[in-house]
């Protein structure tokens, strides 16, 4: 159990952005997501990712969480490990709790978000569009009766646009995405299959340590030779929905919100006591709400993997960039 002195010291060092542009000596293009900042190392066919602790909902950053980058970084690693027999990925190695080395691939412009329930609280969630009266959903038809939370008939797919840092994604049909002319229909159909695979796998998994994983997103790219390979991460708290297995039905009977191990807290507090859905600047998160945002990162690192969650509490920074050689 981590102390809360630990997590309130930990506060003031949390890792908001990296500031070099050279690794070994050599200087690198550099591209910032949401999450992670990413070092593209052309001559090696690699990528240097550095996964930060911004935390992001609504598609904007709004805040920093303690540990989170290592939370991510490790549980994306725990999984990539588990499912390279299923499906390749780009993972090479870990040379840091922040940070991992990458094969570089081309990204597919479309994220395949797989969805086994009826839930969400972002105004582009199905559960929103079933409130409003759709009982059509990227092109799945969903029954009339169904009450927020409940699972649906089988897991869908429901691919979804990739916006700009700052702009919103939009979820859109197997066809909506064809038209659009981005992605070739065999390629979107291949990445389909594998993100069915691998939802498969994680709910499966899941079950076992006694949780329900009721959504996630999958990213893909092409490697050199025109393999998809999955990228970025995997069955995170950021890419995924979990809730715990042992009192999902009894809150559903009386119509509670599942508990949940993701930043859906952060997104119900963001809309509920804050009042922000993504408009305007974000507000400012209270230190007792990013500590328990980081408590719940890392029970779900800690139920998922069956290991304790070990932080690692130096100044990331220079702890960082004795790890990969940057400046």
């Amino acid at each position: 159990m981590i102390s809360d002195e630990v997590f309130h010291a930990q506060l003031a060092q949390t890792l908001d952005s990296t500031p070099w542009h050279a690794l070994g000596g050599r200087t690198l293009p550099r591209y910032d997501g949401k999450v992670r900042d990413c070092y593209i190392d052309k001559e090696r066919g690699e990528r240097v990712i550095v996964v930060t602790d911004r935390l992001s909902a609504f598609d904007a950053v709004v805040g920093l969480i303690p540990f989170k980058g290592q939370v991510l970084n490790q549980l994306a690693q725990f999984w990539f490990e588990r499912t390279k027999e299923l499906v390749p990925n780009h993972m090479v190695s870990v040379p840091d709790p922040n940070v991992m080395i990458a094969r570089e691939c081309e990204p597919l412009p479309v994220e395949l978000v797989m969805r086994a329930y009826l839930t969400g609280v972002t105004s582009t969630s199905i559960w929103k569009a079933y409130e409003a009266g759709a009982r059509t959903f990227c092109g799945h038809a969903i029954p009339d009766g169904m009450r927020k939370n409940e699972p649906l008939p089988a897991p869908i797919l429901t691919p979804s646009t990739k916006a700009a840092k700052g702009d919103h994604d939009v979820s859109v049909s197997r066809a909506d995405i064809l038209a659009m002319g981005k992605i070739d229909a065999a390629v979107f159909d291949r990445a389909a299959a594998i993100a069915a695979t691998l939802f498969a796998e994680g709910q499966r998994h899941a079950a076992k340590q006694g949780l329900i994983l009721a959504d996630t997103k999958y990213e893909m790219g092409l490697d050199g030779a025109g393999n998809i390979v999955v990228i970025d991460e995997i069955h995170t708290p950021d890419s995924s929905r979990y809730w715990y297995a042992n009192d999902y039905a009894e809150r559903l009977a009386r119509g509670d919100e599942p508990r949940s191990l993701d930043k859906e807290f952060i997104r119900r507090w963001l809309a509920g006591e804050a009042k922000w859905s993504g408009d305007g600047p974000p507000p400012v998160m209270p230190d007792e709400i990013r500590i328990e945002a980081a408590r719940r990162y890392i029970a779900s690192f800690e139920l998922v993997t069956g290991t304790t969650f070990v932080p690692d509490a130096r100044p990331p920074l220079p702890r960082i960039a004795a790890a990969i050689g940057a400046s």
